[in-house]
């Protein structure tokens, strides 16, 4: 190999550990996830390299990002900062991975649960102890819901969330 040749080399490798180093001093970045903080909804909004708005109530902020995709996520936090309620409408789910967060497991277990019992394709309607979550729709037109009951500021009910 001539000189020339592993000059790209060495700086793409230089180029990967600095950024191997950089994750881990300073984290992966917090998505405002069901349950999150406030502060991380940028990250989302980054992750779905879309566009933010804010619209204050009473007892809550709706942080509503428009998606690349088109889908529009509707993130809503109270005022002590903790996102209690996700929605979305669009052509496309977004990651539901990192709309539910800590709640995904659960999530997902319910989904499984609900699959066990009956086949093809049907809306998703999960009423647990500690989350609700409402999808439906099909490709180019998706909907869905999700909160976390104990959350939900004081005089904040199901049907707000929209």
């Amino acid at each position: 190999m001539s000189r020339r040749q592993r000059g790209p080399i060495k700086a793409g490798v230089f180029v990967a550990a600095v950024a191997l180093v950089f994750f881990l001093t300073t984290g992966f970045p917090a998505w405002a996830a069901l349950g999150g903080d406030v502060a991380s909804i940028q990250a989302d909004q980054l992750h779905m390299q879309g566009s933010r708005k804010m619209m204050a109530a009473d007892s809550y902020t709706v942080h509503e990002i428009q998606a690349a995709s088109s889908t529009v996520v509707r993130e809503y936090a109270s005022s002590n900062g903790k996102v209690f309620a996700v929605t979305f409408h669009g052509p496309w789910p977004p990651d539901l991975r990192q709309l539910l967060g800590n709640y995904f497991d659960q999530y997902s277990r319910a989904m499984h649960a609900q699959n066990s019992l009956r086949r093809g394709r049907h809306p998703v309607m999960i009423d647990e102890p500690g989350l609700s979550v409402h999808i439906g729709g099909h490709p180019r037109a998706f909907v869905g819901k999700a909160y976390a009951p104990d959350l939900l500021p004081t005089g904040v009910r199901a049907e707000d969330i929209q």
